[in-house]
Parts: structure tokens; sequence; C-alpha cells
């Protein structure tokens, strides 16, 4: 835990500064106004002052089937359920017991004082006597090894690890042997010492460690944000502000055009023209950015490389607010005019009559000019407001749905109301109304199977259905399902996170007949309205809570898609870097099986020793060289249903010298405590011996090394830059914060970096 401004503590992207003498000064006056507050006239606080003081929450553990379960604290009331004998918050009490030197069982301010001086401007040694300290439970001068069971299950507990008992015995033994180099059935100071500098970077961790856990949390930004118009930030925007610039300089010429054609009916009639005619463009073009089956065959075609196909949301979003704010200028023109026009004395129309009614024939269609112009503003202010996050994301989805809908009587209205409109709409239009056609057909044509429905504790929805004749799709595609059974009117956007080249292999019922489809299983609204209605959120993937209560196992449902996704850029790459946060993983399930069959295509054998090597010689079906995956999830069970995936991938890379894989695989569980942290080290040190023991990793099976916190994203892109693989792309699929962060990084190092909207 940190405050603001630490530079001990690793940020969101893993990076730790260096404490300087003002930072100390300013943690300790932190410290000391905490103190102040609990511990009131008698300047003295006890263990639960202390906690309280420092922030400090800890976890309680229980066993059920021999397997730890882990809930905070002040949730732990389940009736069904064992305490462990553990169960007190061990690091605090020991390190309430080490500060309060003359064991009052109270803390006062100086020796808090004393304490923490001690940890933060002490040698290493002195906080390795004090870490060596925190191990000696009984205080005997040596570890043995019921203590340091303790204390590994007790970082366990700190870092949300959930292991089978039998797990953290294995666990014991494994450091306790390394440590204790005589055999003694202890460890002494001098042996624990060794044994932490076997591990590199953990005595200088501990030279910031022994505090590092007293700290409130904090959120830093990104040490990088690239100025625009720079080099490194046109990397990234290129194609985004080439259209932006050619969207502003469309806008001035049809502005100017219509403007100068009615120049002599005065001033506020040329701004009406001017923004009219903007708006007949924008009208016109707004909704085929959501059009994804034309993007999908788009991200097919050399277009894909010149327009923002995967920014279509936001100029989607950024079209709206320029079609809000012409409207209101435009109307705001024709209010001026009409109120010109009714002071002039030649004129038979009154003010309201001008704004309101039919009678001054204005416009090309009975005089519905006005009527209509005010019709158009009222819905469109209807949909803005409805269109907000407040109201897209606060579990009223449905009101922005069905309003976003009104763009069809708009258009109507706006045929009403401009008398070239239609004009404008004409190939636009055509080509919505084709798409939608042609989406709602193919939907409905076949009902297909759902053969097995898995409900995933990491609150992921897994499908298998049949898989449609002629159904061709590529590698991290999406599609809509929908379940009549459920909600007739309901479709819900899934992942299909089988890969295509399953269709000439079989492996039991997941066979090439089959799909699987994953989606993150949250609550938020449902998207209704089947897939010839227009949109269905801010993203292609947008999270939806579909419920399965009635196992729908065998039910029939019906699939609109597929539909692409930036990742379609990955087998054009040379050296990619996928990059998934949590359930952000989902469209590298199919990319990486994908990827692993293009690869072993390459194998050749000879006949005669067996000697096995890849080709070397890259084609247009796969460019790439190598393949950096790197997984962040939040705690252990969100690795659960993709782990048996990635070690088949591990096993198909079996042979190959673990330097220079063509795919490498880097684990990250943000939960688990660092090696930087006093509470872990321990832990860290026992999973390690025991990873290299087993060959395997113990949190998630994999020969892969599960790390604790979070990327330090400096040393990653490093270690890719200093590859030489080809040009990096970089495709990220997560939270729009973390993208920030790795895009400002990418943009450091000039990855090109690819955002998937999840």
């Amino acid at each position: 835990m940190s405050i603001p401004g630490d530079p001990t503590q690793p940020d969101p992207e893993g990076h730790r500064g260096t404490v300087s003498a003002k930072e100390d000064a300013k943690w300790l006056q932190w410290v000391t106004q905490q103190f102040e507050t609990i511990a009131g006239e008698n300047e003295e606080i006890n263990l639960q002052e202390f906690k309280t003081a420092l922030n400090v929450k800890e976890a309680s553990v229980y066993f059920k089937s021999g397997a730890p379960a882990f809930v905070e604290e002040e949730q732990s009331g389940s009736q069904d359920a064992v305490p462990h004998k553990e169960r007190k918050p061990f690091f605090a009490e020991r390190f309430f017991a080490l500060f309060d030197s003359d064991g009052s069982g109270t803390i006062t301010l100086q020796e808090l004082k004393e304490a923490l001086n001690l940890l933060i401007h002490g040698n290493p040694m002195d906080k390795l006597k004090f870490l060596f300290q925190v191990y000696d439970i009984d205080g005997s001068g040596s570890i043995d090894a019921d203590e340091l069971r303790t204390v590994l299950q007790s970082c366990l507990r700190e870092s949300a690890i959930s292991l089978p008992e039998e797990k953290l015995d294995q666990l014991t033994l494994a450091l306790f042997e390394s440590a204790d180099k005589d055999c003694s059935g202890t460890i002494t100071f001098d042996e624990l010492r060794d044994e932490l500098q076997r591990f590199p970077g953990v005595m200088e961790n501990l030279t910031i460690s022994a505090a590092h856990w007293l700290k409130p949390p904090t959120a830093q930004p990104c040490p990088y944000r690239p100025r625009p118009l720079t080099s490194a930030y046109w990397h990234n925007h290129r194609s985004q502000l080439l259209c932006l610039t050619a969207y502003v300089g469309l806008h001035v010429l049809l502005f100017a055009l219509a403007a100068s054609a009615h120049r002599a009916l005065g001033v506020s009639v040329m701004v009406a023209k001017g923004c009219g005619q903007c708006l007949n463009f924008d009208c016109s073009l707004i909704a085929v950015l959501m059009l994804r089956r034309s993007l999908t065959w788009l991200r097919a075609t050399w277009l894909a490389q010149v327009l923002p196909l995967d920014q279509n949301i936001q100029f989607h979003q950024l079209m709206g607010y320029v079609v809000v704010g012409l409207s209101l200028v435009h109307t705001v023109a024709h209010i001026v005019n009409f109120a010109l026009r009714a002071q002039s004395e030649s004129s038979p129309f009154q003010f309201w009559e001008l704004l309101l009614t039919t009678r001054p024939g204005i416009g090309w269609v009975h005089g519905l000019a006005s009527p209509t112009g005010v019709a158009l503003l009222l819905l469109l202010l209807l949909m803005f407001v409805c269109s907000s996050p407040c109201i897209r994301r606060s579990g009223h989805f449905e009101v922005f749905y069905w309003t976003h809908l009104s763009y069809l009587p708009m258009w109507l209205l706006l045929i009403l109301h401009g008398p070239n409109f239609w004009k404008w709409l004409l190939i636009p239009g055509t080509l919505f109304f084709l798409e939608k056609a042609i989406g709602l057909v193919v939907s409905r044509m076949t009902a297909l199977c759902i053969v097995e429905v898995n409900l995933l504790p990491s609150k992921v929805t897994h499908l298998l259905i049949k898989r449609p004749p002629l159904f061709n799709y590529r590698p991290g595609d999406y599609l809509y399902l929908n379940i009549p059974t459920i909600a007739r009117y309901e479709w819900h956007p899934f992942t299909i996170s089988s890969a295509p080249e399953q269709r000439d292999v079989c492996s039991g019922r997941r066979s090439g007949s089959h799909l699987d489809l994953v989606q993150p299983r949250r609550r938020l609204p449902v998207y209704k309205g089947g897939p010839e209605a227009f949109g269905s959120s801010s993203s292609p993937h947008s999270p939806t809570h579909l419920s399965l209560s009635s196992n729908p196992s065998g039910a029939q449902c019906y699939i609109d898609g597929p539909y692409g996704t930036p990742t379609r850029r990955i087998f054009a790459s040379e050296h990619a870097v996928l990059i998934g946060a949590g359930i952000g993983i989902t469209p590298f399930a199919s990319i990486l099986q994908s990827i692993m069959y293009r690869h072993q295509k390459r194998k050749h054998i000879c006949p005669n020793c067996q000697h096995s090597w890849m080709e070397g010689i890259q084609d247009d079906d796969m460019k790439l060289h190598k393949v950096d995956f790197i997984w962040i999830n939040r705690n252990q069970k969100s690795f659960e249903w993709f782990v048996s995936l990635l070690t088949k991938l591990e096993m198909d890379q079996a042979e190959e010298p673990q330097e220079g894989r063509f795919l490498e695989l880097h684990m990250y569980m943000t939960s688990a405590l660092g090696k930087n942290d006093m509470k872990a080290i321990g832990l860290q040190m026992a999973l390690d011996l025991l990873a290299k023991k087993e060959k395997k990793d113990s949190i998630t099976g994999l020969q892969t090394r599960t790390q604790p916190g979070r990327p330090d994203w400096n040393k990653v892109f490093q270690k890719v830059a200093a590859e030489k693989k080809g040009k990096v792309q970089v495709f990220f699929c997560g939270s729009p914060a973390l993208a920030k962060v790795v895009k400002g990084h990418c943009e450091q190092f000039s990855f090109k970096f690819f955002q998937e909207n999840f």
C-alpha cells in the first residue's frame, strides 16, 4: 500500500521510484496524523487501532474440501465453513508486537516513529533482521518448519491465492530444505540471509519492503504521455488524424459553398444554410459507421490500412456531437431570420406562424420545413440525452436503445424537411437497409442447437453450439446469439473462442462441426431488438448479462455474424504482442489456437532421422516471426477456463528450446504481492523453488511461472524491442484505464497499438 506520490510503490505500470527524504518526511507526517487522530488523549494505540490507523485490511481463510477459500474478515460469518487456526491477521500482529518494544500491549507515537525510521532509513542488514524477527514467531532465535508454514499460509492469504493444504506443505518443504543448509531442523539468521541472496533483487527490494505494506493504495498516471503531433503520437494516430482533417475540411467546404449561394438573403440565412448542408452529410453518414457487416468486409481490403475502422464508434459519437451542435446553430439562425421577417412590415405572418405552422409555405413538401424542424430538434435532443453514459451504463440501457431507434423517423422527417437530403441519403441509406435486410434473413435462416452450457466461477459463460453450414470466420471474430426460449428479441455478443482451422480436426465433441463461444457474465442490460436493429451498445463486445438459469442445453438458438475486430491484423504482423486483462482475454482464445495451427504447418520432419525443424519462410497467410502473450488477472480463479488451452499450446512447443520459442507466455496475478513486499518474499521464493522442482507453476499448473503484481511495461517492451523479430504491433483487450497506460508505453517505444473495445 502507498500514499499519493509514494515512489516506493510500483504504480499500475509496474515502475518503482527511489525513496527521497522529502517523501519519507511526507509519509511520516501522514502516519503521525493518523496516529494522533486515532490515539486521542492517552497517545497510545492498541492492535485494532493500529490496523485502523494504517488502513490495514486483511482477509480470513477457510478450508472446504481441503482447499482454502478467501473472504474478507468482516464477511466471514458463513456457518458451513470451518475457520482455520490461523484466522487472525498474522502480519499486522507480528508488526505490532515488534513495534511494541516494552511489551505493554500498546504502541506510543515514539515507539512507532523509532520502528518506522529503522525500516525506512536502516541498512539492508537491519531490515533483514527485522524480517527474521517477523518469521521467528516464538522468538527462539531460529525458524522451525511450523513457523515457516504459518508465514507462508499468511502470505497466501495476503495474496488471495487458494491452494490445497498439501500444496502448502510442499511449498514449506521446498523453502525449508533449501534454506536449512546444515539440516539442523531450523533456519538461522545466517541461513535466511544466504537464501535471500540467492534470489535476484530480493535484497535490493528489502530496502523498501519493510515499510511498503503500511501505506494506503493510490493510482498513478502513466509516466509517459506523448505530445500531440509528435512522431510518436503520429505513429499510432495517423489514420485518425488524416480522417479528422478530411472531415473538418469537408465541413468547411460544404458550409462555404452553401453560405455563398445564399449570401443575398443575409447572414442568418447563410449560417442556417451552411449548417444545413453539413447536416445533410452527417445525418446520412452517421448510421453507416455502425454497419458491422460492411466494416467486417472493409477489414479484408486495403482500405483497412487507410481508414480508422477500429475507431468507428468514436467517430460515430463525434459525429453525433457535431450533429447536435450544428442543429442548434441551424435552429438559432432560422429563429433570428424568422424574428427579422416577422418584424418586417411587408410580412403577413407572425413569428410563431413562421416557426410552428405550414402557412408560410416554407419547405419543399407542403411547407413542412418549420414543423418538421421543431420535431427533429426535439427527437435529436432526446436521443442525445438518453445516449449519455449515466443513462447507458446505469441499468437503463433499454432507454438508450429504444430512443436511439428514432433515427428511422428522423430520416423520414429529414426527407420532408430538406429538399436535398434524399439525394445525400440515397447511397448510404440503400447500403444501410440492404445490410439490415441481409442480417435479418441470414440470422433467422437456420436454427442451431446448443450442445453444452458452462457457467464458470470466473464469470464467463461458455457455450458449445452446432456450427452452421458455410459459416466462415476468422480468428478473433464475434457474433450475436439469440435463444428464443429465454428471450425472443434479445441478442447477446459472444466471442468465438474456437479456431477456424478446427474444421479440419476432430477432438471429441469439440470438433470442426461445433463452435465454442464465450462471454463475460456481468449484470448489465441486454441488447434487445434483433440484428436488423441499429447498433447495440458502445462496443461490439459490450458485456451483457444472459440469464441461463433454465440451462438451455439442447435448446435452439440463432446467430448473427461473424463480425471482425482489430485483431484480424495480428497475422499480418511480424512480432505481435497480445495483451489481455481479465476477461479481455476472450478474443485471443481462437487467435492463439489459429496461430499455433499455422505455425505447426511449417514444421517438417526428416523421414530418416525424425529430426524436426520449422520452415522460416513467411507467407501471406501468416507473417509472424514471434508472439508474446501477456495475460493479467486480478485473482486466481480468473485463470481457470483458459488454462487448458494454454497447457496445450505449451505442449505444442515442448520440443522447442525455452529461449527463442515462437510463442512466449507471460502470466500476471495482480492480487499476489510481489517480492518487493515483505509479506510475500518467503512465498515467492517458495513458489520459485517448487516451480523449478515440479517444472510447473503451483497457481495455474502451466510451465510458465505466474508473476505477482502488474507488469513492468518498460522492462517488457525493452525485452520485446531487443529481440528484433520485426516490426512490433501490440493488440490489447481490457479496461480503458489500462489501455491508456499500455498505449503510452507503446508510443514511447514506437510500437503500433490496437485496442479492442470490450
